[in-house]
């Protein structure tokens, strides 16, 4: 059943009836119009205001809220920094500096054109430098950091590792004390001294990257120390110092012309042992066997039966050499010498060199014979190896 609705009255102000109810007087009803249209209008404000004002009200809190927290970290930054000495840093960083400096030389030819740096490692005038950075000269002439200049005489260079011994017979020197390169961790402070484009008495600051770099150069007896301290052409032969002022490395190499935030360095622990011999005896002794290494690819491994990473491949026995003699042949892998494994072919040539010339070492091998593939033990009679650049 349908009911009609109760009539309701409804105003003109926001009904949809006739432009003026007959019951309302016509002041009324003009003051409700003028509320109507200040209605709208306040509407429309508040429109406006949410479209344009609203946001940056947003934006006014969220910078607030950031502000504080920036704010926050400021404060507590300031407070931090308050705790921590960092004076105490600054003024070990210039300690650093002010230790080796009187230590490092710049080393020129004759003819006055800077070649690149060097250091003191003995106050009776010893000192140590690259061998690139000398070539085949008798003598260079270096620079102190005070000032001096004279003749230093070449007392002995081992092209192999890079490394040469001068002698100046100036006096009142300072000798820079050697640090141990084996108790480095990667990720300790390191400072490069030198004379970058023959700037003297530049010292550049970094961390080290890595250790035993090998293979880098194609000489069987190098292994690097890698930086990002900055060495540029100029730096070679110059030293690379920790905290304590002590030479770690000899810097001597880098990627491309000019650096590039990665620089190599000669370990102190394999040049202390070549300056001893070229200060001794003029150059450096080595074991030879007289062999080519190299590394021992997957495939080679599945072959002979062995552990991936196992052992180093003989790829060449040369003639008329310890190893012909004791029984090398092409294709063998030395599984250990003198009872000691290896799987890096520098490793190995390091301690063949290391071994003394006329001394009995056993080695043991695998190799594939007719029979199958088979583990031998070889003894080899060490010989001297040649001043010619040779395993």
């Amino acid at each position: 059943m349908h009911d009609d609705p109760k009539p309701m009255h409804i105003p003109p102000s926001i009904g949809s009836g006739s432009s003026q109810d007959e019951r309302l007087p016509q002041h009324v009803y003009e003051r409700s119009r003028a509320q109507d249209s200040v209605g709208k209008l306040v509407w429309v404000l508040l429109l406006v205001l949410g479209v344009f004002i609203a946001p940056n009200v947003a934006n006014r809190i969220q910078y607030a809220l950031t502000e504080g927290k920036e704010r926050a970290r400021l404060d507590v930054a300031r407070e931090n920094l308050q705790d921590l000495n960092l004076a105490q840093l600054s003024t070990a960083f210039r300690l650093v500096a002010q230790a080796v400096e009187p230590s490092v030389v710049n080393i020129r030819s004759r003819v006055g054109q800077s070649e690149g740096s060097g250091v003191i490692v003995d106050a009776k005038g010893y000192i140590v430098t690259n061998h690139h950075v000398i070539g085949n000269q008798p003598t260079v002439e270096v620079q102190l950091s005070d000032g001096r200049r004279g003749v230093a005489s070449v007392v002995g260079t081992d092209p192999v590792s890079d490394v040469a011994v001068l002698k100046t017979e100036m006096d009142n020197l300072v000798a820079a004390p050697w640090g141990d390169s084996e108790e480095l961790s990667v990720g300790e402070m390191v400072w490069a001294v030198g004379s970058p484009f023959s700037l003297q008495k530049s010292i550049t600051f970094g961390i080290l990257s890595a250790k035993g770099r090998r293979g880098l150069t194609g000489s069987l007896y190098q292994e690097f120390l890698q930086t990002d301290a900055a060495v540029n052409p100029g730096n070679s032969g110059g030293p690379l110092v920790n905290i304590r002022g002590e030479i770690i490395g000899i810097n001597t190499a880098i990627f491309g012309p000019a650096y590039l935030g990665i620089s190599f360095s000669i370990p102190s622990a394999l040049v202390q042992d070549i300056y001893n011999q070229l200060r001794k005896e003029g150059w450096v002794e080595r074991g030879y066997l007289g062999v080519r290494p190299e590394v021992v690819t997957d495939r080679i491994a599945d072959q002979l039966q062995i552990d991936r990473h196992q052992g180093v491949l003989v790829a060449q026995v040369e003639e008329d050499t310890p190893a012909e003699e004791a029984g090398f042949k092409r294709g063998d892998v030395i599984l250990t010498w003198d009872e000691a494994e290896f799987s890096d072919p520098t490793l190995l040539s390091r301690t063949i060199a290391a071994t003394e010339a006329g001394s009995f070492v056993s080695v043991k091998i695998v190799r594939t014979t007719r029979q199958g593939v088979k583990e031998k033990k070889l003894t080899v009679k060490v010989g001297a190896r040649p001043r010619a650049d040779s395993l």
